[in-house]
């Protein structure tokens, strides 16, 4: 079993971090890729052309064993999950009347483009929403979900667990109906990719967009795409140089070329071989590909369960273990708390969890304890 990993962080012992859902906190390791890194440009004349096209692999081949996909070519580069979103949306065909379904109040980011492309094809959205009971919310809100989906529905576009309460979907049940009815399915994986396992040779989305700040525990401003072969000939969002077939010689980029690299390589963002982001990324997929997602998942429910069922006990709803996962959860108060009297406790008491919706969000991870938890039950 997977133990605690906090010395491999700068977390002070005055911290108590539960907020990986905001953003993940860098590896010692990754910061000093990083330090490494940005020198490396100091001297630009040891930086060679192979440089451009070497790291950015190593990086697609460490995404696609992380997640379990077949090939590395299928992956891609992004900047941000709305760029990754909109390559997705921006190639599928949508007729007049097709069907959109997204999930409620789920990040904006896979939200806005698909407005977007609706009302350019004259699609509609349908927003399926959770009950309004508490009780059995996450059964009831899968089953709504694929109560929804019909054979007009083009698009299901949604998360793997919900970004402000943790809610887990069953994806793999939504993408059998999904393909029955040869339906797209484009998950943002960013709350859950990398601390909760995703098999993308079990579940065959068509899409897979993952930020790398948070779960991932890579730097700000890059992240990762995995485009099926539906993907293949599609037209990305920037016509960069690099994505173009035989960018790899520099003596020929003049002789301009109509032909992507393969399969999803069109879709990654220019200069995507970021000489300081990219070196740092591989080096914190390098670390998660070691712990194993599932240990993750299994570490932050061991050192969380007593804690969750103490708060139940006083009120609180937190969803059943089975709908939900145990790296990102969301505590519904009581009317016999007060909300703003408990953010001031975790401010005395130098406690980091976020606020959406209703709900606390509170989100451990392997530098997480059990007294962290201890921590967090006595402002309550």
């Amino acid at each position: 079993m997977l133990t605690n990993q906090k010395h491999l962080f700068s977390i002070p012992d005055s911290v108590t971090y539960l907020n990986g859902a905001y953003m993940g906190p860098q590896l010692k390791a990754v910061s000093q890729v990083g330090i490494e890194s940005v020198q490396r440009k100091n001297t630009p004349f040891q930086i060679s052309d192979i440089d451009f096209f070497t790291e950015k692999t190593i990086l697609k081949k460490r995404f696609a064993t992380l997640i379990e996909a077949e090939d590395y070519q299928n992956t891609a580069i992004i900047p941000s999950v709305s760029y990754g979103i909109a390559n997705a949306a921006n190639n599928i065909s949508l007729q007049a009347g097709d069907e959109i379904i997204l999930v409620d109040q789920q990040f904006p980011s896979n939200v806005y483009i698909w407005k977007e492309v609706a009302t350019k094809n004259g699609a509609t959205i349908t927003v399926i929403t959770p009950p309004d009971s508490l009780k059995n919310r996450g059964a009831i809100w899968n089953q709504n979900i694929l109560n929804a989906i019909n054979s007009k529905t083009a698009v299901v576009a949604m998360p793997h667990v919900h970004w402000a309460d943790g809610t887990l979907f069953d994806l793999k049940t939504i993408r059998e109906k999904t393909l029955a009815h040869k339906i797209s399915l484009i998950i943002d994986g960013t709350q859950s990719v990398g601390a909760l396992p995703f098999s993308i040779k079990e579940l065959q989305p068509d899409a897979l967009i993952c930020g790398g700040y948070k779960w991932l525990l890579g730097p700000y401003s890059i992240g990762m795409a995995y485009y099926s072969d539906a993907f293949n000939n599609g037209i990305p969002l920037e016509h960069n140089w690099m994505n173009r077939l035989g960018s790899e010689d520099f003596s020929t980029l003049t002789q301009y070329q109509e032909s992507y690299q393969p399969k999803a390589g069109r879709y990654s963002v220019g200069e995507s071989s970021n000489f300081v982001l990219t070196p740092m990324f591989i080096k914190a997929l390098d670390q998660l590909i070691e712990w194993q997602p599932k240990n993750i998942q299994e570490y932050c429910n061991a050192i969380s369960y007593k804690a969750i069922e103490q708060l139940k006990a006083k009120g609180c709803f937190i969803e059943e273990s089975a709908y939900r996962a145990h790296h990102l959860f969301g505590v519904y108060l009581p009317n016999n708390y007060s909300l703003d009297t408990l953010k001031k406790r975790f401010k005395e008491k130098n406690i980091h969890v976020s606020y959406r919706g209703n709900a606390i969000r509170i989100s451990p991870n392997v530098y997480n304890t059990s007294e962290d938890f201890d921590t967090l039950l006595k402002c309550f």
